[in-house]
């Protein structure tokens, strides 16, 4: 391409992608740009659920960001099964982008809910930076602050919430049930359990001290412990199920075999998906029928719970 052009993916909350190019003017601004593709006119057919971006304050007044979206043919007069959902990162962010998984959800009749809790990526430095070295702290409140809205809305039922995420999603998901039962199913994927052991396993390794601010294990162990999600999951009650890929470097299936094995011993309802040949991104890199069967599982064990 020119190097006055430049060309894009170009995403909605409810348009998964178009190509889209621009011209690129003197003081390195993007000016005069078009959408080139028109690939996705299939959607003129079906029927989405509405988005309602959300701005919240957190226990200590903080503004937060979040969005609801909402079954198709939605009726203010029913009360809705829900499900919260956590990004990876946790230095990343949700934005204005179409989410297959939240859809999918959606249309099978549930409420889906997702934030940019503190420790996201987009909000500025001080955002960021201010889970740095106590991940479950403040993220923790602020997930908790979301549930709790979302808990208060007229359509959702505070009996049938669920809770997922993959990463440090799937580390929050960990942490949750560990410290509350309020929700009646969870899908903790790709999971981050146990600072100690994550520190020789992820490629990570050192590279964990400037990504979570801890420390190498043998240096402070207790501070590893205690943001540890394993170090709490004696008290889970809840319904989880554990998602790993066998070829994660990222996030070992060790840790997530470790959230697992200690359900099964505490008696909780629990399963084990493993999934062969897949790395880190095979929710959204996968091979297709790997990517399926994660979603089919994932939907399969919130109709166990919530419907």
């Amino acid at each position: 391409a020119a190097r006055d052009r430049v060309a894009w993916l170009w995403s909605t909350l409810d348009d998964p992608a178009q190509l889209r190019v621009g011209d690129i003017d003197d003081n390195g601004k993007v000016t005069a740009s078009r959408t080139l593709t028109a690939i996705n006119d299939w959607q003129a057919g079906m029927e989405w659920g509405d988005i309602e971006e959300v701005w919240f304050k957190a226990r200590d007044g903080y503004d937060l960001h979040g969005w609801i979206l909402k079954p198709p043919g939605f009726d203010p007069t029913k009360k809705y099964p829900s499900i919260l959902e956590i990004h990876g990162g946790p230095q990343t962010q949700y934005g204005n982008m179409f989410m297959h998984e939240f859809h999918y959800l959606a249309a099978a009749g549930y409420v889906v809910y997702w934030s940019n809790p503190r420790g996201s990526q987009g909000y500025g430095e001080g955002m960021t930076g201010s889970i740095y070295g106590r991940w479950g702290s403040v993220d923790y409140d602020d997930v908790m602050d979301w549930a709790d809205y979302a808990a208060n809305l007229p359509y959702i039922d505070t009996g049938r919430m669920g809770v997922t995420g993959g990463s440090y999603g799937g580390y929050m998901t960990t942490l949750i049930i560990g410290r509350t039962d309020r929700f009646k199913a969870a899908v903790a994927q790709r999971v981050v359990s146990n600072f100690i052991s994550f520190y020789g396993s992820s490629d990570l390794n050192i590279g964990l001290d400037h990504l979570a601010g801890t420390t190498a294990p043998w240096e402070d162990m207790a501070t590893c412990w205690a943001q540890s999600p394993i170090s709490a999951i004696g008290n889970a009650r809840t319904p989880t199920l554990v998602i790993h890929s066998e070829n994660d470097y990222r996030c070992d299936q060790e840790q997530g075999e470790q959230v697992y094995i200690a359900l099964k011993k505490l008696g909780v309802d629990t399963e084990l998906l493993l999934l062969p040949g897949e790395s880190h991104g095979v929710s959204r890199g996968g091979r297709t029928d790997r990517r399926i069967a994660r979603l089919e599982y994932l939907m399969g064990w919130f109709e166990r719970y919530l419907k």
